[in-house]
């Protein structure tokens, strides 16, 4: 049966999110975990070696340029799981979600070692709710694909205002990349601080659904068994935006406000545009991220 898009809204602002026991599942079921994974936007874990890949631009970065493939990958069995938790009910409303707006993806793209013709390789999606970034599921296909892509997610958010990033279930994945976990408690209070901000996306909500409360059918469940696997200083970002993140007009969180940057980036043919004189006169996309990841605020 079809998801009521106001109550799977008004579910996320109250910390709770659907799941199925498997892709053919037509049973969808309302999940409020005892705990909790996020990614503090500031602590994200960028290892030697994953900051080499980004730099070296190995593959080719995208936002909201193929949703639909990226969902229904995540929703495909795979060697490293034989089941997923996304049914064909909880696809066809992040669909909606995206075409309103509010669902985002994150896509690599690499080019195939036999003809040569560029595919997806990986990827994630998630929906956006005032500022908080609720990461739903993530695939690779290639070596350190859905890193990259979690990676550039955490810069996208951060340049863009946001405040929260969560991945709902722990992972030995998400614990290596910073993830650190909270109590269901301490992540909704961290959730509604986000939410306090001004957004289109959830100005439609007047009053979030307690856990006890009308949500008929809300389980418990900490297990991580069918969880989801969202799996250089003061440079570019900083020279464009002083420091700050790229909030929308009315103070609300722009994940677009990235791609607003790379096209500055683009358009001055990736020469050495808002870099310090240290940073050897260039830059790319994969350095604009990196030194994103390692910027404070």
């Amino acid at each position: 049966m079809a998801i009521n898009l106001d109550l799977l809204l008004k579910a996320y602002a109250s910390g709770i999110f659907p799941m199925a026991d498997a892709r053919d599942d037509p049973e969808t079921f309302w999940v409020e975990p005892k705990t909790r994974a996020t990614i503090p936007l500031e602590g994200f874990r960028l290892s030697r070696s994953l900051r080499k890949t980004i730099i070296s631009n190995r593959f080719r970065v995208t936002a909201d340029t193929d949703f639909e493939n990226v969902i229904r990958t995540c929703a495909e069995a795979a060697a490293d799981r034989q089941e997923t938790w996304i049914n064909a009910d909880i696809e066809e409303a992040f669909l909606t979600l995206h075409d309103m707006g509010l669902a985002h993806s994150v896509e690599c793209w690499a080019s195939d070692e036999d003809d040569g013709a560029e595919k997806l390789v990986g990827g994630l999606y998630g929906l956006e709710i005032g500022r908080a970034f609720c990461g739903e599921s993530m695939f690779s296909r290639k070596r350190d694909a859905s890193k990259v892509a979690l990676a550039w997610l955490v810069a996208r958010l951060k340049f863009g205002g946001f405040e929260l990033l969560d991945c709902q279930f722990m992972t030995e994945h998400l614990a290596s990349l910073g993830a650190v976990e909270v109590s269901q408690q301490a992540y909704v209070q961290q959730l509604q601080r986000a939410l306090q901000a001004p957004d289109h996306s959830v100005s439609a909500i007047k009053s979030p659904i307690r856990s006890s409360g009308a949500l008929s059918g809300v389980g418990a469940a900490g297990s991580a068994a069918g969880g989801a696997g969202v799996g250089d200083g003061a440079g570019a970002a900083g020279a464009w935006t002083g420091g700050e993140a790229a909030l929308s007009s009315d103070g609300s969180a722009a994940f677009e406000a990235l791609d607003k940057l790379l096209v500055k980036l683009d358009d001055a043919d990736r020469g050495a545009v808002g870099l310090l004189a240290s940073s050897g006169g260039s830059s790319s996309p994969g350095k604009l991220i990196a030194q994103l990841l390692t910027q404070t605020s």
